[in-house]
């Protein structure tokens, strides 16, 4: 995927990372994408006991960073702290204040930025002048006007 752009797309104004995130993975795997969802470890777990008792009926399928090797490889979702821990290519998630090491190896990258985070924001904007300084084109999305 190196010879092909990366689609970068911002997700502005969530109201909760982690319940923004689930609902995005519910709908990317949905679709058959696999997601690598990157984050500090403190926020992995977290999104993972959402993930554990999203909806009930509807578990979400994914391995944390420290699982079986094999186990990370064939579930639809990786949750880990680099993306390079994932052999997923397909969707980054990535809901740490840092640009991802290694993001180029990916399809598409998704920004989650916060609503009220002040740290979160500022650090989102220094991530969206870097993809934009890489010459990456950007999608914007604020999730406020869509009704999310």
């Amino acid at each position: 995927m190196a010879d092909s752009p990366v689609q970068v797309a911002f997700h502005f104004n969530a109201p909760d990372k982690l319940d923004y995130a689930c609902r995005f993975i519910r709908k990317a795997v949905r679709h058959d994408a696999r997601v690598t969802v990157v984050a500090p470890m403190a926020q992995l777990r977290q999104l993972s006991s959402k993930l554990w008792k999203y909806a009930g009926h509807e578990f979400l399928a994914h391995a944390l960073q420290g699982d079986d090797a094999e186990l990370l490889a064939l579930a639809p979702v990786a949750l880990v702290e680099q993306a390079q821990a994932s052999t997923h290519r397909e969707v980054l998630l990535n809901l740490g204040l840092d640009m991802p090491q290694g993001f180029e190896a990916f399809a598409k990258v998704v920004e989650v930025v916060s609503s009220f985070d002040d740290e979160d924001r500022a650090q989102a904007r220094v991530r969206w002048r870097a993809y934009q300084g890489a010459g990456h084109a950007i999608e914007r999305h604020d999730l406020v006007l869509k009704g999310n």
